[in-house]
């Protein structure tokens, strides 16, 4: 399938203000970008560069006043598939790959060691079968019990909170999974996107689950995991995944974003 996605940010510079930003789309395996613009207005040079968890990233310095970035992208992408059957099974953390053992650990905003988690997730899990089965439960309680809701969380939320307050927005969804997944010693990483079939247009967020040897998708605002996908980026939680960090002064004016299905 052909995937076109698109984001426009739109910002007030009061003073030159160094960003670092994530916004161009992975070249991996199941995702190949046939198409892609990314503008600054007005035009300033820019930098990019790998960061350690293979994103694409840039970085520069916005000159003071109006600046429109602006990410386009179209991309052959796979489309959304049901759950493999058989189920994949759990990986023993002895036999995990190094490069993902970094997905096992807490992080900022996923405090998976915590004992209101392991219980949380435990309870959720019950006697299911390690791996797949565990992390299906999992995003299927957080989509049942959590309610979708604008303006009730910030960037200071955390995994923790939203177990406990039981509202958020993909992103507050998506660190509950990770540190609820974690927890179970199966390694969860944030991903950030485009997705064609979003009920509130806008960048989303989404975990992968490593079980049985490779990376599944899992996406708790949805009633089940659908719909094709563009990867921006991956990390351990929002802080390693923001599509635009600021090292200044700078108001975030509007963001639109957009996809649409393409003829191949």
């Amino acid at each position: 399938m052909k995937l076109k996605g698109k984001s426009v940010f739109k910002y007030t510079v009061n003073n030159p203000t160094p960003v670092q930003m994530l916004l161009r789309s992975r070249r991996q395996e199941g995702q190949s970008i046939v198409k892609e613009e990314f503008t600054i207005d007005p035009t300033v040079p820019f930098v990019e560069f790998i960061d350690q968890f293979g994103n694409q990233c840039q970085r520069t310095v916005l000159p003071v006043g109006d600046v429109t970035i602006t990410m386009e992208v179209q991309a052959l992408v796979e489309p959304g598939m049901a759950p493999p059957q058989p189920l994949p099974a759990y990986v023993p953390v002895e036999e995990l790959p190094d490069e993902v053992m970094m997905y096992l650990l807490p992080s900022r905003y996923c405090q998976s060691d915590l004992n209101e988690i392991k219980n949380l997730a435990a309870e959720i899990v019950g006697n299911l079968d390690p791996g797949y089965a565990q992390v299906e439960a999992i995003r299927t309680w957080i989509h049942q019990n959590i309610n979708y809701q604008y303006n009730t969380t910030n960037s200071a939320t955390t995994a923790l909170d939203t177990s406990y307050q039981r509202v958020g927005v993909c992103r507050d969804f998506t660190h509950l999974g990770l540190a609820l997944t974690r927890s179970m010693s199966i390694p969860a990483r944030m991903t950030v996107g485009y997705l064609d079939k979003l009920e509130f247009m806008d960048l989303h967020a989404w975990f992968d689950a490593y079980i049985g040897g490779k990376w599944y998708t899992f996406d708790a605002v949805q009633q089940q995991t659908h719909g094709s996908r563009i990867v921006i980026g991956y990390g351990r939680d929002a802080a390693d995944v923001a599509m635009i960090t600021q090292f200044g002064n700078a108001q975030l004016q509007s963001l639109e974003v957009t996809t649409e299905a393409l003829p191949e």
